[in-house]
């Protein structure tokens, strides 16, 4: 309802000003369904945002959905075939490291929900490293795919200090907090990076991976030589 009242989509449809992409997993397949702007709508937010242990599924044309966070969070590519702009930034907010191991049932679902949603933008940046290293090396036409600057804002360092309770806190003095976080940590990467914007990646994939990347991706290059 809320939603629905501070919404207008129709609008949203039709401003050509600015991308929009909302991802939702088709439950039935469990492939990913990237909604563009046109198709935005109350229902296909509720979808994005279903998470099946506390909500029923959504359906939008007699298709269930849940969460798009299981197989797109968020989705990558439409970035690099829908837009023009050499640089994705990403705005991580999910801890991908979080040292120990958790010891209560709540500690345990919470890391394993982080790995889940984790795993899928973990599985585009790969993609996306891999395609950069086979371009390097003359594998893949740089007329059909292109090299784009990644880079991430990253929260992980403050979210690590909230437990699995803070992801109901609806209370609005913590949604302030949350928002004056991210503002100070948007402030901070821009001082140190606004100048590599449009010129190079601030985001090392290769560390993010520790070099299985690399090795995987010299392992793509010899294959298609001896193929070829």
């Amino acid at each position: 309802d809320l939603v629905d009242e501070f919404v207008d989509f129709d609008k949203v449809a039709n401003c050509p000003d600015m991308g929009l992409y909302i991802s939702a997993t088709n439950v039935e397949t469990g492939r990913a369904r990237v909604f563009h702007r046109e198709e935005v709508s109350l229902d296909v937010v509720m979808a994005s945002a279903c998470l099946p242990n506390m909500f029923k599924a959504v359906e939008i044309d007699g298709v269930p959905y849940w969460d798009g966070g299981y197989m797109g969070n968020p989705v990558l590519f439409p970035f690099i075939d829908h837009s023009t702009s050499a640089d994705i930034m990403i705005v991580q907010i999910n801890p991908l490291m979080r040292p120990g191991t958790p010891k209560t049932a709540r500690d345990i679902q919470n890391r394993l929900n982080e790995i889940t949603f984790n795993g899928s933008l973990l599985r585009d940046l790969r993609t996306i490293d891999l395609i950069h290293r086979l371009i390097d090396d003359g594998a893949l036409n740089e007329e059909e795919y292109r090299v784009m600057n990644m880079h991430m804002i990253d929260g992980c360092e403050d979210m690590l200090e909230l437990d699995a309770s803070s992801k109901m806190n609806s209370e609005w003095a913590f949604l302030v907090h949350l928002r004056d976080l991210g503002r100070a940590h948007a402030d901070k990467w821009l001082t140190a990076n606004f100048d590599k914007i449009e010129v190079e990646s601030t985001l090392d994939l290769s560390a993010l991976f520790g070099g299985v990347s690399a090795v995987h991706g010299a392992n793509m290059v010899e294959l298609r030589a001896r193929k070829g």
